[in-house]
């Protein structure tokens, strides 16, 4: 999304741009708030990922020196998104993996005499929702404070708490209409952690945007995870922090995890399918045409009428069930 910057609205709200090559952001109301896109990892930091996570497989492409921070310059503390810290949690998670039909499996193997065995989770679902550190002078020579926080389904952390850093479960959540409003925007960017295509069977992709308006910031976490014909799944992590007269800014952040099955999607929209779609649609160099037989060969194939919007993350979102959610806050103590 390409955001043109009004240098009038910079100045209004006391906020100052910076770039150095791969590396841009802005300084506002005590927050410095810096994305860092470089390419993906080379061979030999392929080798060097695959010993530390202990595993042979990683995601077609990872961006391991791309990172989102979020750093509240007085106190110290400091909201990040890297993939390694998203990799371990998908290491420690270690969800079976996703069944795809027998006639896929082949697309798997890097050699054709190869037996195909999918014995760990191919998709790199991670329960990862940001990495927190704290530093101050004396960390920041030397090594930091720090740790990944991960969110599971039974709403457990597994990580350690701090005095530093203590998310609190809490009611309030979002005003994402609020955020709606037009309020201009000084900054914004998306990074790419990590994306797989399922060996074209799909996508797996982790991404973090955010954006700086002058009252507040606000970011998206999202892994999206489409196994065609299988399986859509959706974890999102929203954060945001209102900028004010406080020493002690409060940063709410919600994360909502839904998914699905192809079978019951297409169940869902059995009465929604599009005439132009099926108007376009042939099959053995017959026009199929709009009726009953047709409807159940998609369902069959466990393809959807409305394709599209399949590949659509913020579109097929309010078709997919939620099975967590939860919210929680953060004050940061100056």
């Amino acid at each position: 999304m390409a955001v043109e910057i009004d240098d009038k609205d910079l100045k209004a709200a006391g906020a100052e741009l910076f770039a150095d090559g791969g590396n841009r952001g802005v300084r506002i109301h005590g927050w410095l708030i810096e994305s860092r896109t470089h390419s993906i990892l080379n061979s030999a930091a392929i080798q060097e990922w695959e010993h530390k996570l202990d595993t042979n497989h990683l995601p077609e492409m990872v961006f391991g020196e791309n990172t989102l921070i979020l750093k509240h310059l007085s106190s110290g503390t400091k909201i990040h998104f890297n993939a390694f810290d998203a990799l371990c949690g998908w290491k420690q998670e270690a969800l079976p993996p996703v069944e795809v039909p027998a006639a896929a499996k082949w697309k798997f193997r890097s050699k054709p005499s190869q037996q195909v065995i999918l014995d760990y989770d191919y998709t790199f679902t991670t329960p990862y929702c940001g990495s927190c550190t704290v530093e101050n002078d004396k960390d920041m020579l030397h090594s930091d404070r720090r740790y990944s926080i991960f969110v599971w389904q039974n709403a457990k952390e597994t990580s350690e708490e701090t005095s530093n850093i203590l998310w609190q479960d809490c009611k309030e959540q979002i005003d994402l209409v609020a955020l709606a409003s037009k309020e201009p925007i000084l900054f914004y960017d998306e990074v790419v952690l990590y994306e797989d295509e399922l060996a074209d069977n799909g996508v797996s992709l982790l991404t973090v945007k955010v954006r700086v308006m002058p009252s507040s910031w606000f970011l998206l976490l999202r892994f999206w995870l489409r196994v065609d014909g299988v399986l859509i799944r959706l974890r999102e992590t929203r954060m945001h922090c209102v900028f004010g007269g406080s020493t002690n800014p409060i940063i709410l952040r919600e994360t909502c995890w839904r998914e699905s099955t192809f079978e019951a999607l297409s169940a869902g929209s059995y009465f929604s399918c599009s005439c132009f779609v099926l108007a376009v649609i042939y099959k053995n160099g017959c026009n199929l045409m709009f009726n009953a037989s047709l409807i159940d060969w998609f369902m069959q194939k466990g393809y959807p009428f409305d394709a599209a919007t399949y590949n659509d993350p913020s579109i097929i979102s309010q078709r997919l069930p939620i099975i967590m959610h939860r919210a929680q806050k953060l004050v940061i103590s100056s």
